[in-house]
């Protein structure tokens, strides 16, 4: 690796490192992000992942320069330009776009093979970090717009980080060098999320509510503390509750249908509710980019150590 390819993955990761800290502080304290960041850190990636690919000619910087694009027009809210009914041509010119990049990566792939010269493993990493981000959001299990664009930047930033500090089984690095880098993360991610629904269980055991399988979803609270907490009310819950938790965009609309919602139960003589964390799930990515950086895979990496 050259010297300017060096400073180029040292400047990402501190771009990812800094960016992912400061995310996790605003998931946690408002369950929201601001799209300044992540675009503040696709463009930084973009324009640093210039470094290793340029030296590669023509076909790497082409391709690089619309991966990085592909990646950055999923920041910047570019729909709202197309006026009032232009939901539906967003949706179709998004499809347009997927459709021309995997092609161009595809044919180019064939016609002139994967390496440093030609198509860099590094594009193709993104893009299928791309698709893996946005088929998660999609499915819902990747519940907030934060989640999967802090995905997708971990990948832009980091397409491939095969070497952590701490040194891996000789048995998983085949294995994890071969993942892009934004896998690592969510599978760390994933695995310490496993500790939400432990500690639920262990406060509705210590105040006796545990309730079987949702003893490890949710618990009860006041209804008077409800405005204060970020949670999802399950316990009782109307149909149309549950539609309106859907349209809820903001941390702003999501507080103020906490106090309206808090006002109907007090009105209606309910005083405990049952409910379930709004998980700040990009402070889990946090810990899981740091593991990522630390031992690559921790799921693979305590597996193959048995």
């Amino acid at each position: 690796m050259t010297d300017l390819a060096t400073y180029a993955l040292a400047a990402d990761v501190l771009l990812l490192l800094g960016g992912f800290t400061y995310a996790a502080w605003s998931d946690y304290r408002e369950r929201e992000v601001a799209d300044g960041l992540w675009q503040f850190l696709g463009v930084a990636g973009f324009l640093v992942g210039f470094v290793p690919v340029v030296p590669g000619g023509t076909v790497p910087t082409v391709l690089w320069t619309v991966i990085g694009l592909f990646v950055i027009q999923h920041l910047f809210a570019w729909d709202a330009r197309l006026g009032p009914n232009g939901e539906g041509y967003a949706d179709l010119i998004e499809v347009v776009v997927y459709a021309a990049v995997i092609a161009l990566v595809a044919v180019t792939a064939v016609r002139v093979g994967v390496g440093p010269d030609a198509v860099p493993v590094s594009v193709i990493a993104v893009l299928v970090t791309v698709l893996f981000a946005r088929g998660l959001f999609e499915a819902g299990i990747l519940y907030g717009g934060a989640d999967a664009k802090g995905l997708m930047i971990a990948g832009l930033l980091l397409p491939f980080f095969p070497n952590p500090v701490i040194a891996q089984p000789p048995s998983i690095a085949p294995i994890t060098t071969i993942l892009p880098f934004a896998f690592n993360v969510l599978m760390n991610s994933a695995l310490f999320s496993l500790v939400v629904p432990i500690s639920i269980a262990v406060r509705n055991l210590r105040a006796k509510e545990f309730r079987g399988v949702s003893g490890f979803l949710g618990y009860s609270i006041p209804v008077s503390e409800l405005p204060r907490e970020w949670v999802w009310v399950r316990d009782p819950m109307t149909r149309e509750g549950r539609e309106e938790e859907k349209s809820i965009e903001t941390s702003e609309d999501d507080r103020r249908r906490r106090v309206e919602l808090a006002r109907d139960l007090a009105s209606r003589g309910i005083q405990r509710i049952w409910v379930t964390p709004q998980v700040p799930f990009v402070v889990l990515m946090t810990f899981g980019t740091v593991a990522a950086l630390l031992v690559g895979n921790v799921a693979f990496d305590v597996l193959f150590r048995l």
